[in-house]
């Protein structure tokens, strides 16, 4: 008599089980991530960089003459906006409001619960809810950002325009500002996924997160690889201009950068992982 367990005919075991789990979760995250309450926030942080460039462009006729037909003004304009504003703002407290709410929200809401009765993985519980939030938050921020940049540069006028975007630089700097949305959604996404995991009051950390980011500027060399914010900077099209004060150091490697990104997300994924292994719900006590 074989040792085998027996398993149903048409009873789905191994990877096609788990895909189909998946595709479930994330159908039911992205749902939850877009059109729930906590979106409307999301929605908000979104529109901000959109916003500052209508104000940008409704602002063309009070510009001295000749400035508003100056392409490569607006666009370092926006270099600057990009890296000061929607990188250590936008970007940062979208992901820390979506990131950070994926378990602990649940937690509030007491509904976490109904996942961990069902018959599902906890690996991929975290990748689902991961991925959906990824998505939305790369989707919402990269659409922004593309948007604010078109009313940026829209001053300059349609000869100039289609000069920058087909025989200039303008495709090149628009593909690299959404690669470095989608890392950057990457990066902060796994890290405040696992501080909501990993602690109790998850707005403390967050607070000294963004405080060490936002003064990267003018931190010592060896520091400042410490952060998310420097390895994002790298994959921008033009560097921001520096202040009298900010310390200067060489710059990274793309082909640096971005490995190294990939390789903090994954580990801090693993840990995520391992944390909702170890879950348990005591709503009385949270």
């Amino acid at each position: 008599m074989s040792g085998d367990v027996m398993v149903p005919a048409g009873t789905l075991v191994g990877w096609p089980l788990w895909r189909r789990q998946l595709a479930g979760v994330l159908r039911l995250e992205l749902r939850k991530t877009l059109l729930s309450s906590r979106s409307l926030m999301l929605y908000a942080l979104a529109a901000m960089p959109v916003l500052l460039g209508g104000m940008h462009l409704l602002a063309t006729p009070f510009m001295p003459e000749g400035m508003a037909s100056n392409l490569g003004r607006h666009a370092r304009i926006f270099t600057g906006m990009y890296s000061t504003f929607i990188l250590r703002f936008v970007i940062f407290l979208t992901c820390l409001w979506m990131f950070m709410n994926l378990f602990r929200g649940e937690l509030i809401d007491r509904s976490l619960h109904y996942y961990l009765l069902t018959p599902i993985r906890r690996w991929l519980l975290v990748t689902g809810k991961f991925l959906a939030a990824w998505v939305s938050a790369s989707v919402m921020l990269s659409s922004s950002t593309v948007l604010a940049l078109l009313l940026m540069v829209l001053p300059a006028g349609p000869r100039e325009l289609a000069d920058f975007f087909i025989n200039g630089p303008g495709v090149g700097q628009v593909v690299a500002y959404v690669v470095t949305t989608v890392l950057a959604c990457l990066g902060y996404g796994a890290l405040f996924l696992a501080i909501g995991l990993l602690t109790k009051n998850p707005i403390i950390p967050g607070v000294i997160i963004w405080g060490w980011e936002s003064i990267n500027y003018f931190l010592p060399a060896t520091l400042k690889k410490i952060s998310v914010i420097h390895y994002l900077q790298a994959l921008a099209p033009m560097p921001p201009q520096d202040g009298p004060f900010v310390i200067l150091v060489e710059p990274v490697s793309p082909w640096i950068a971005v490995p190294g990104l990939l390789i903090v997300t994954a580990a801090l994924l693993v840990l995520a992982t391992w944390r909702a292994q170890r879950l348990e719900i005591v709503y009385g006590t949270d």
